[in-house]
């Protein structure tokens, strides 16, 4: 619907057009000029009052537009407002060659960010992984979170603080894992990470509140590891980015329009798909919006392989290349917040059990927080977040007690859960594009450590969409390619 403003100046031209022909004058007998715009806004807004006071019973407003429409085209639009799509979004920002030049938009489908899994995270991070990639895209963020002001600081606001606590990651191995974590320590060091190797001993040392006992060896962070604030990270992103001009906009992709172009193989054929536009459904109305786009970014976290296939991806026959779909599916994590007036102090790193039990300490006074990953046969349903407090009782405290004695008195004060992007092919990240579909990105499938990474995908992926190939760290394994040949890029420190 048109507003009157908007209509005045649709008609503009037509009312500005000389009404005689060449050489032929006007002559006007009254000396007052009529303003025919103003006269025309004014009985259009004469008539929509009318049409409102007929409908005394409704808040209808028939020349009214839905507010919060994203608009009809866009060169990027980013689905899913996490910190992945806001990294995402800034960094497309910054690093573009001429200012304004892409019109970038955010769709995020839960305005309350209620089950987001970035604020639902515990906010850890680490360099003590034994892929190279994942060594390197958390030493990068590491820095960026160090120098955070310098990248997504704004003229005349207060000065971002992540609130980063330094205490650091203690992983614990038994023997049958001792050398795959001493091996992984080389690595971590060859590429820059600073860890050191503890005996049981030295552990009992440093941390006399710790039973030892199962313990082979663990490696410590002394540096650029330990734990922020996932909100303040995500605000911090979000506020520069759209300093910079990108839009943000609430609602669900519903579907997509998809031209195809078919190859003749001695395989058979394969299609090759590219998105020309979305529907983005707004919340809590039936009104949806169709935006038409040059590419779109898959930063649907846990829902990014649902997403993938309402564009059509995986849905080939079983067997062939179209086939092939994005392994992402949401997973379940409970976190448990405990307090123990006796338990480790200051000096409580972020621990790593060798049973895959963690928990670290939470602000002050004897507070702290952990879970621990169920088994394969054990994960709990997904259709909603409740905690389940068995799950502490039967299998997470046992463990803590175990390996922290003073933990036998805990009392638990609340519990939260959220999801991860799991990755069931490998548990690692999934970035950049297909051929199969060829204009939707993905930065997707971290299983667990993607807030930390998010500053080195972000931009890794923005690089890719900008130059065409990654540019800082080469994450070329990472790629959708593994998934059609079907070489996993296996992790061993999953958390």
């Amino acid at each position: 619907m048109i507003q009157p403003g908007r209509l005045c100046r649709a008609l503009g031209p037509l009312l500005t057009r000389p009404l005689l022909g060449p050489g032929r004058r006007l002559h006007i007998s009254h000396p007052q000029r009529r303003d025919l715009f103003s006269d025309l806004d004014k009985e259009l807004a004469k008539f929509q009052k009318k049409l409102k006071e007929s409908l005394p019973a409704s808040d209808w407003n028939p020349m009214g537009i839905t507010k919060g429409l994203p608009p009809e085209h866009a060169d990027v639009v980013i689905v899913g407002g996490g910190v992945m799509g806001w990294s995402v979004a800034y960094w497309l920002k910054a690093l573009e060659t001429q200012r304004n030049a892409l019109r970038v938009i955010v769709v995020e489908r839960d305005p309350t960010y209620s089950q987001a899994s970035t604020v639902l995270s515990v906010g850890g991070i680490r360099q003590q992984f034994s892929l190279p990639e994942n060594i390197q895209m958390s030493l990068y963020s590491a820095y960026f979170l160090r120098t955070i002001n310098e990248h997504l600081g704004i003229l005349n606001q207060p000065p971002i603080d992540i609130h980063f606590n330094h205490s650091g990651y203690l992983f614990l191995a038994s023997e049958d894992r001792a050398a795959m974590l001493e091996e992984n320590v080389h690595i971590q060091r060859d590429h820059g990470a600073s860890v050191s190797l503890l005996s049981p001993a030295q552990l009992k040392k440093k941390y006399p509140w710790m039973n030892t006992d199962g313990v082979a060896v663990a490696s410590y962070g002394l540096e650029n590891e330990g734990w922020f604030d996932p909100w303040s990270l995500l605000n911090a992103f979000r506020n520069k980015a759209m300093a910079m001009g990108v839009c943000q906009y609430f609602g669900e992709v519903k579907s997509f329009s998809v031209a195809s172009k078919t190859m003749c193989t001695e395989k058979g054929d394969v299609n090759f798909s590219r998105i020309s536009s979305l529907q983005v459904q707004m919340p809590n109305s039936l009104e949806s919006q169709p935006v038409v786009c040059a590419l779109v970014v898959n930063a649907a976290g846990p829902w990014s392989g649902e997403l993938a296939k309402r564009a059509g991806l995986g849905m080939g026959s079983q067997g062939t290349l179209e086939s092939v779909f994005l392994p992402v599916e949401p997973r379940k994590r409970y976190v448990y917040v405990w307090h123990c007036p006796d338990g480790p102090g200051l000096e409580c790193p972020m621990l790593i059990d060798t049973t895959g039990a963690y928990f670290r300490r939470d602000g002050l006074g004897g507070n702290y927080l952990g879970g621990c990953s169920p088994a394969e046969d054990e994960e709990p349903h997904i259709q909603d977040l409740e905690v389940d407090h068995d799950f502490f009782q039967e299998k997470v405290w046992p463990k803590l007690a175990h390996r922290v004695p003073v933990f036998e008195s805990l009392k638990v004060k609340s519990a939260w859960a959220g999801y991860y992007d799991y990755n069931t092919f490998d548990q690692n990240a999934v970035l950049g594009q297909t051929p199969l579909l060829e204009n939707m990105y993905f930065i997707t499938g971290f299983s667990g450590h993607g807030l930390q990474q998010s500053p080195a995908a972000g931009k890794a992926v923005a690089e890719l969409i900008l130059n065409g190939r990654f540019m800082s760290i080469d994450l070329n394994n990472f790629s959708f390619n593994r998934l059609l040949f079907h070489e996993q890029v296996l992790e061993s420190n999953i958390v």
